[in-house]
């Protein structure tokens, strides 16, 4: 399992219409190829930032299946006017500690 993520920092005169656009662009991603699941955190201490968790069970169903749909594409038109600045995506995988 690979976990996306992505912190969003949401222009502030946007942050009302984020949500709801955010549960519309849901339903495009909860159906591709390789999803787990996703969660949105919103944070505490700063209005207009949350943090975006997706799980995938490899990196190439984002990188590829995900990032070079026409589905893709749905998401953009919806979410990325939203971002300023633009998101950093990250990668990681879980890693098993032994602990005695």
């Amino acid at each position: 399992m690979i976990l996306e993520v992505a912190v969003l920092h949401i222009k502030p005169e946007l942050i009302n219409s984020f949500e709801p656009a955010f549960l519309r662009a849901s339903q495009i991603i909860s159906k591709m190829k390789g999803y787990i699941n996703h969660e949105l955190q919103k944070c505490m201490e700063e209005d207009n930032k949350y943090i975006l968790l997706v799980r995938w069970e490899t990196l190439e169903d984002h990188r590829k299946g995900f990032r070079e749909s026409e589905e893709y594409n749905e998401w953009k038109e919806i979410l990325h006017h939203f971002y300023e600045p633009f998101p950093i995506v990250e990668h990681y995988t879980n890693i098993q500690l032994d602990v005695d």
